[in-house]
């Protein structure tokens, strides 16, 4: 069962009338600070909860109007909880939400704008701000980005390039590349991009391969259609390219180990690997030095990786939303911005947290990922039915891995993606 905790300055007393020895009189009630429900999604994560507590704590701490109750879900049922809830009425007053799935949560009616105060997102990297029809409806206090994972050992063994921001691998060097580790006979698989892990990062990872083939998931500039867009000559050709990636045996398929993804890059059986910023600590321990985070290639339409994380947002039923809204300010200052980057690895939201993190401040070993969350991230598509649509790509993208005819799978996918977008009446667009 969850396990509501109280936390640190819970001081709520609650009197009942009650008999003095002098005679019947009603004791007075005393006022204690207001509770401000919040729902987190990491049950489980005790680095990160560690760090969440803190902040708790210390806002708690820093007045005297409102107390932070915390329930803990984990993260596999948080998403059916949110939804379950807002069904019966009986949301929290903030929200812990992941950025893709906000517009679908405020487009419902769970979520209200945020409304922080001028210039508190300044700072802030794009893909940690939750933006939905013109309104800012969350904020993270961090973000995540991928790169390729090489060794420099293995790029100067094979006479390989190492790409740079400016100058990323193109479409026609990194098949060169793959086809050159893979003739070597020294690896398993060439190229990992993950296909163990399912769920959300198959759009979060791979969409942005077919963005940078110049296809997409659907029409940025209505959100009405995926015609054209999931199944035209690009989006064709980026499915080729993923289809060849597994026919020509560069790549492990759908019935790879999770065993396999988490170790065949640091064992060496496999060359290169497409993974996030948050397994870089542990491979760091395990490669060192020989490790590099290389850039996205360039497909034709410039490097594109994913972005946006988990990020806090206020309920649209809460009656208390000042108070909501004064946690979440207070939860996004610098310092806790660092702390849990250091914690949890992840990329720091602002510039000035970066600044003092461990992993990511100038010079620190995994400092390239905050540029490339500058330069090459783009948000998957910022729209409600984006929930339905990424169970979409999911399937048809594991379908174009087995072997099936890459046109047919993207019209099937553009004809179901545009049944749901015309059920639901275009989402509001």
């Amino acid at each position: 069962m969850l396990k509501r905790l109280a936390l640190l300055g819970l001081c709520f007393v609650f009197m009942a009338s009650f008999v003095f020895a002098g005679g019947n009189q009603e004791a007075p009630v005393s006022e204690g600070p207001s509770p401000l429900s919040l729902w987190y999604h990491g049950a489980g994560n005790e680095v990160e909860r560690s760090i969440l507590l803190d902040v708790i704590n210390g806002f708690n701490s820093s007045q005297s109007d409102y107390v932070i109750v915390l329930e803990e879900f984990p993260q596999e049922s948080y998403n059916d909880s949110v939804t379950a809830a807002a069904l019966s009425g009986d949301l929290p007053d903030i929200i812990d939400v992941d950025g893709p799935i906000m517009p679908n949560w405020a487009w419902s009616g769970y979520m209200a704008p945020l409304g922080l105060s001028e210039n508190s997102l300044k700072d802030f990297l794009p893909g940690a701000i939750g933006e939905w029809d013109g309104e800012v409806y969350s904020v993270g206090l961090w973000d995540a980005a991928c790169a390729v994972y090489a060794r420099k050992s293995v790029l100067d063994k094979y006479g390989i390039r190492i790409p740079s921001l400016s100058n990323p691998w193109t479409l026609n060097e990194f098949n060169s590349i793959l086809e050159k580790l893979d003739a070597s006979g020294e690896f398993e698989y060439a190229f990992d991009p993950g296909m163990a892990w399912t769920g959300e990062w198959y759009p979060y990872a791979f969409s942005p391969f077919l963005q940078s083939f110049g296809g997409d998931m659907i029409d940025r500039s209505d959100y009405s259609t995926a015609e054209g867009f999931l199944n035209g000559e690009a989006a064709v050709a980026f499915g080729q390219w993923w289809q060849d990636l597994f026919t020509k045996g560069y790549a492990p398929g759908t019935s790879q180990d999770p065993a396999d993804r988490d170790t065949g890059f640091i064992e060496g059986r496999y060359a290169l690997q497409w993974n996030g910023n948050w397994a870089a600590p542990g491979v760091l321990d395990a490669v060192g030095d020989d490790l590099l985070f290389l850039p996205a290639p360039d497909f034709g339409k410039g490097p594109k990786i994913g972005a946006a994380s988990w990020q806090f947002g206020i309920a649209k039923t809460s009656e208390k939303k000042d108070g909501a809204r004064a946690f979440i300010q207070y939860a996004i200052q610098d310092n806790y911005l660092t702390a849990f980057s250091d914690g949890i690895g992840n990329i720091p939201a602002t510039s000035a947290a970066t600044r003092e993190s461990k992993y990511y401040s100038p010079g620190a070993p995994m400092e390239v990922f905050f540029e490339l969350s500058t330069q090459q991230a783009l948000i998957r598509p910022p729209t409600p039915g984006y929930v339905v649509m990424a169970k979409v790509f999911e399937k048809t993208l594991a379908d174009i891995s087995n072997g099936a005819e890459v046109q047919d799978a993207l019209d099937a996918a553009v004809d179901e993606i545009n049944l749901d977008i015309e059920n639901n009446n275009g989402y509001g667009f």
